[in-house]
């Protein structure tokens, strides 16, 4: 699915913190946004997450720490 070194490294492109792996998506520890992984690769693009909660596209989180 995704190489462990590389899911590290990784963090939500919007609040800076660290994802996690939860079946087929990288979920955003702090805002909770879904990132897909296509053919291993993740898709971090903030416009292209899916939102959690049944939040609509454009919806503000507050930004992670510093």
């Amino acid at each position: 699915m995704i190489d462990k070194d590389l899911l590290d490294i990784l963090a939500c492109p919007l609040c800076k913190v660290k994802v996690r792996l939860e079946g087929d998506r990288l979920v955003c520890s702090q805002c909770g946004r879904r990132y897909r992984i296509e053919d291993g690769i993740p898709i971090m693009l903030v416009d292209e997450a899916e939102l959690p909660g049944g939040q609509e596209a454009g919806a503000q989180v507050p930004p992670g720490p510093r």
